[in-house]
């Protein structure tokens, strides 16, 4: 791993690991130090690579943290057949397994959020808590702009800094845009394979996690929103937040789809509150 890497990852241990019949590079941060908080199993955005995320994992000192990139982003190889959510879930399980780690607390943005969601139902009880970043409970959800969708849809931002800059403010909203972030988010992107990237796209197609959530994720869940996202609008994590049996909703004011980066410290302080909180008697039974 080359300087420049390191630094994109913030220190983080970057190792290559065969999970499932699958090649994964994967990323941890403090995994070997002592902690009294469970490590966080984080799933990233669809096209999106471990350094894109990587200054959330550094900010979470207190915290061990786990992130991968999906088959075909970043530097994991291409996938050889599809995957599914519950095939993938299965897959972080086995690499928990791999790296020694039980129960852990889930993050999952956009995309992340989807499967964050699918692998707390699939595996109640390896999690303790959830938290949902801009996302939604795919095919039931609340479109976003259409002209935000038709660009998110081009893979085409990851790979042409000049049209990145042109449609960031329609992509990410102006939270995000007006800042310093705007340039440092789009120097740790990598584009993703044209296969990776159609895998991730079929994965979810008709998913959607709208009929179980009331009967079977009973973990404690954070839901955080920005009221200007062009992407996934709030409508949707208000929906989550209706279906979610022990949910909450933080709304960031003024917050794009990457409110995670520009409201930074909000986010990060609203998330190390959640995550601390002691473990009350309902988490222990639903997680039993």
């Amino acid at each position: 791993m080359t300087d420049a890497n390191k630094d994109a990852l913030f220190g983080a241990q970057v190792t290559m690991e065969d999970v499932g019949g699958r090649t994964l590079r994967v990323a941890h941060w403090r995994l070997d130090e002592p902690s009294e908080h469970l490590p966080v199993l984080f799933f990233n955005g669809i096209g999106a690579n471990i350094e894109a995320v990587a200054p959330l994992a550094a900010a979470l000192t207190e915290r061990p943290f786990i992130m991968f990139d999906m088959p075909g982003v970043g530097e994991s190889p291409d996938p050889l057949v599809p995957y599914n959510p519950f095939t993938m879930s299965w897959t972080a399980a086995q690499l928990l397994d791999r790296l020694g780690v039980g129960e852990v607390d889930v993050m999952g943005i956009s995309w992340g959020g989807a499967m964050a969601q699918h692998f707390t139902m699939q595996h109640a009880k390896r999690t303790r808590r959830l938290v949902l970043i801009a996302t939604s409970a795919g095919m039931l959800m609340v479109p976003g702009n259409p002209k935000a969708l038709t660009k998110m849809a081009n893979p085409r931002r990851y790979i042409d800094a000049d049209y990145m800059l042109k449609n960031f403010e329609t992509l990410y909203g102006e939270g995000l845009g007006q800042t310093k972030g705007k340039g440092g988010h789009m120097s740790r992107l990598k584009p993703p394979s044209p296969r990776g990237y159609m895998y991730q796209l079929l994965c979810m197609l008709g998913w959607t996690s709208a009929p179980a959530l009331p009967f079977l994720l009973k973990q404690q869940t954070l839901i955080m929103m920005g009221d200007d996202d062009a992407i996934v609008p709030l409508a949707n994590g208000k929906f989550l937040d209706m279906l979610i049996p022990n949910s909450e909703l933080k709304v960031m004011k003024g917050g794009g789809h990457l409110f995670l980066l520009s409201h930074k410290d909000e986010s990060v302080e609203a998330i190390q509150e959640f995550l601390g909180r002691p473990t009350g008697e309902g988490e222990a039974s639903a997680a039993a």
